[in-house]
């Protein structure tokens, strides 16, 4: 059947192909109201703004119009998780549905694709026959002789964390581009040349505004042009273009650089053994930098650290070192290509360092951050509504922003403002579940304030009855780290179910864990607020400690704060709280993910009652009972 006569609200309702074909669909009034808006946008050329509550379908909203169109549509998610999701389950599924023949492509950054000149040079190294790296390396090489696309996704037998990825994957520091002797057999190139041939691509926002940064410096273009974008989990772009926009130099990007220097000189330079001892002496003061910076992780903002001495004293010889190096790289660069793209990394590098001796734009906040054994220095704009919108007048066309999570209250403002939309066109669809049969809101009466030094402490006594009513099957979200482990501390002896906390394991590990058990509690910080997906009765309640504000200590939300006051604005009502709104909506979206969920979400911070700014948390969240009894937790359970 020709499916392009129907609308796509038709193809999505109860006689359309999707309800006869995909196990499980279920017609939804508001996907197919979405689908509506989503096909008049593509039409036009219009921007467009959505919120879809949990369980609108808003993907198959976006896919049926996208799939419909004709035209090259560029498919933006949050995550590579999502990203793969949506290649490999969803388009796959709607256009057999649609029996559409539509070209797809997924295109992901570089650092996900194996380099087949860095494997090579790796293998070659002394270091690569010792301890884990000589086994996940093995694996590596296998797979490197069977893949056809050289995404490392399809790898699962090494770990995400493992120090192998680094060494057979390129960066933009490191890729040789045609010059590579590899090139023709490139995998990224590949993947390039598949996504200019597509009429869907699927990429994820980090890939796009690496695009966007590209554009910025000059340097062209990742992307292809594209007649219209639709940007899942758009909610997310704010705060992850911040960091985009800026500069940064890390201690991984100086030890690659000393590591790839000192390779490419045995090659081509084996005589000139003053780059060995330069690589050698740079990899000393990466050391010394990153004690400098003091024992621990921490993040800071820049200014509370560069003028304290040791600091000082490594920045400075830090600097030096790769203004020793690169002398060194000079006259050798002539010997090789892989020489001379490390000198030009090696000037480049000492540019971006030079920014954090001089800290001069008032338009950027410099911040750090110490790991274990590396750093990252950063530089990032306050305000990065100009380069969005500078980017979007480069690409003319559709531009679709969609979320479970972008209002606050009703409205887009704060969305709108943070990337310079002006007047787009706005809906909202609550979520379709029935909260009010579904779900229980439960506001313990009688707890400290957060900053009481007992907080934590109180909001476990009140977590015990609910845990026990809910035979565990409980997600507990926390604002901090902090809070996490005191918690864990406290419920380790006092419950007799499985507790399953965030760090003892990669949290993918953790979710197939949890959904096995059938009876786990999983404490969680922010990587657990959103992304998650456990349906069913497993996850029938979730407690959250606090309210998410940010950290007032964080260098990025400080350095808001002083910009919006230098302009006469409200630093909390204008930024603050729109974002812990947002991020609380996150979190609580973890609970009902089915119309056959049932399940209690318990909020304890008392300011949600206390303070003004509660009804705006409440008026944000789909409606939901209320109670501030524990017997009807135990009875709301008892009925289920």
């Amino acid at each position: 059947m020709e499916y392009a006569l129907f609308s796509a609200a038709e193809l999505l309702g109860e006689d359309g192909p999707l309800a006869r074909q995909i196990e499980g669909f279920t017609p939804r009034r508001p996907q197919q109201e979405m689908a509506e808006v989503v096909a008049k946008a593509l039409e036009g050329k219009q921007t467009l703004v959505t919120e879809a509550g949990t369980g609108t379908g808003k993907t198959y909203a976006y896919l049926v119009p996208a799939l419909l169109s004709g035209i090259k549509v560029i498919i933006s998610t949050g995550t590579k998780h999502l990203q793969d999701q949506l290649y490999h389950r969803d388009l796959p599924l709607v256009k057999n549905a649609l029996g559409i023949s539509s070209r797809v492509a997924l295109l992901k950054g570089r650092s996900n694709y194996l380099c087949l000149h860095r494997l090579h040079l790796f293998t070659q190294e002394g270091e690569a026959s010792h301890g884990r790296l000589a086994g996940d390396l093995v694996k590596a090489q296998l797979w490197a002789r069977q893949t056809s696309t050289g995404d490392i996704s399809e790898l699962g037998g090494v770990a995400d964390d493992s120090p192998v990825w680094p060494r057979i994957t390129s960066t933009a520091d490191n890729c040789f581009g045609q010059g590579c002797p590899s090139f023709s057999k490139c995998h990224l190139m590949a993947a390039r040349r598949q996504a200019q041939e597509a009429d869907i691509l699927v990429i994820n926002h980090h890939l796009l505004l690496s695009d966007m940064a590209l554009q910025e410096e000059g340097h062209g273009d990742l992307l292809p042009p594209a007649k219209a974008y639709i940007l899942d989990e758009a909610h997310q772009l704010p705060e992850t273009a911040s960091r985009f926009f800026g500069r940064r130099v890390s201690g991984r990007q100086l030890l690659e650089l000393a590591r790839d220097s000192r390779a490419e000189q045995r090659n081509d330079a084996p005589d000139m053994l003053a780059i060995r001892d330069a690589c050698q002496w740079l990899e000393k003061t990466v050391a010394d930098f990153r004690l400098a910076l003091g024992l621990g992780e921490r993040r800071l903002a820049w200014r509370k650290v560069a003028d304290m001495p040791p600091v000082a004293l490594a920045l400075e010889q830090l600097s030096r070192a790769l203004a020793d190096l690169e002398v060194e790289l000079e006259p050798a660069a002539v010997r090789g290509k892989g020489l001379e793209h490390c000198f030009k990394r090696c000037g480049s590098l000492r540019e971006q360092l030079a920014m954090f001796a001089e800290e001069a734009s008032e338009d950027f906040v410099y911040w750090f951050e110490a790991y274990s054994r590396s750093f990252i220095l950063s530089a990032s704009p306050l305000e990065i509504s100009e380069n969005f919108q500078a980017y979007m007048e480069c690409r003319p066309g559709a531009w679709i922003f969609t979320s479970a999570t972008m209002a606050v209250g009703e409205h887009f403002d704060h969305f709108n403002h943070q990337l310079g939309l002006e007047m787009p066109a706005s809906y909202r669809w609550e979520s379709p579940f029935d909260f009010q049969r579904q779900a229980l809101l439960y506001q313990p009466v009688g707890l400290p304030e957060p900053h009481d030094s007992g907080y934590t402490q109180a909001v476990i006594e009140e977590s015990l009855p609910v845990l026990k009513a809910s035979r565990g099957r409980a997600f507990l979200l926390f604002t901090s780290h902090r809070a996490l482990k005191e918690a864990y501390s406290l419920l380790k002896d006092r419950i007799a179910f499985p507790l399953l906390v965030q760090g003892s394991a990669p949290r993918s590990e953790l979710l197939r864990r949890f959904r096995a058990l059938g009876n786990g509690v999983l404490l969680g910080t922010s990587s657990f607020w959103e992304g998650v997906d456990v349906r069913g009765e497993a996850l029938s309640c979730v407690i959250i400690d606090k309210l998410p504000f940010a950290s007032p200590g964080e260098p990025l939300l400080q350095a808001r704060i002083e910009a919006i006051r230098r302009q006469g604005g409200n630093p909390f009502m204008d930024y603050q709280l729109p974002n812990a709104v947002i991020q609380l909506k996150q979190g609580v979206g973890r609970l009902i993910r089915d119309v056959h969920d049932r399940g209690v979400l318990m909020l304890c911070d008392p300011r949600l009652r206390s303070k003004s700014y509660g009804r705006l948390f409440l008026k944000s969240l789909p409606s939901i009972a209320q109670s501030q009894d524990i017997k009807e937790v135990e009875a709301f359970f008892q009925t289920g």
